[in-house]
């Protein structure tokens, strides 16, 4: 994506070639006949994320204890296992406690048509209203809206609720927060599954560094950010690491280990 459409602006002198779709008849008709997709991006950055981080805190903080390639290895699968898992129930817990949210306001609003329907005619003409609609446009913009019920139903849920368009799917969610904590999770465990302790600390620093700068730099795609933000993830990865060795090593002149 070209530097004027990180600015929300486009040049003056763009070519039609610059924008990111077709804007044909046929083009648009396809478009809006496949309709929105659910986006799962933010799954996979939240479970890549915090798999990288939690591992290589595991890592450096044993690393720092200067405890045993074994112990590194077992606490780190555990975690990639235990925890990945957890993530990824919570995420599909908290995607399914949304749309159960969701599917209760649309029998709220079902019911709200039923017993007070010119109540909920007043509230679609307010809402038109407010978006510069009067006079005829508006009496007809509520007419179309309240002739049919689900029609109406889905227009008060997003306007008045602002429930999302795309229903994304809680399985999914947690199944992609699963996969993207696993594999990016397992990454600075690969140096010490081939040798011993060693420079394995270092490869596998520069192999997680890697992986927080890859996550942040992908988060652009989706973004207004320039790549190089990645730099951002990968601080707060860093950093994280770098308070777990401390902490290891710091527990082991205290007790010892």
């Amino acid at each position: 994506m070209g530097a004027r459409h990180k600015q929300g602006m486009m040049d003056p002198a763009a070519s039609i070639e610059d924008i990111e779709h077709g804007h044909s008849a046929h083009a648009i008709a396809a478009r809006l006949e496949k309709g929105p997709q659910a986006n799962y991006i933010q799954d996979w950055v939240f479970g890549g994320i915090d798999g990288a981080v939690t591992t290589f805190a595991i890592v450096a903080g044993v690393a720092g204890a200067e405890l045993s390639v074994k112990i590194i290895l077992i606490l780190g699968l555990a975690n990639l296992l235990a925890d990945g898992f957890s993530m990824a129930a919570g995420n599909y817990s908290g995607v399914k406690a949304q749309k159960d949210d969701y599917d209760r306001l649309r029998k709220m609003e079902y019911h709200h048509i039923a017993v007070t329907p010119e109540g909920e005619r007043e509230e679609v003409r307010q809402i038109f209203a407010a978006k510069g609609f009067e006079g005829k446009d508006l009496d007809r913009a509520v007419e179309i809206i309240t002739d049919c019920q689900e029609r109406w139903v889905n227009v008060m849920l997003e306007e008045e609720h602002g429930a999302p368009k795309v229903e994304r799917s809680a399985l999914k969610a947690g199944l992609v927060t699963f996969v993207a904590f696993f594999l990016c999770g397992a990454v600075p465990l690969l140096p010490f599954l081939f040798g011993g302790l060693g420079n394995a600390l270092l490869i596998a620093t520069i192999m997680t560094g890697a992986v927080f700068f890859g996550i942040g730099a992908l988060k652009s795609k989706w973004s207004l950010t320039s790549w190089w933000r990645g730099l951002e993830t990968f601080a707060i990865g860093m950093i994280a690491a770098g308070v777990a060795y401390w902490v290891g090593a710091l527990l082991k002149g205290w007790i010892g280990v």
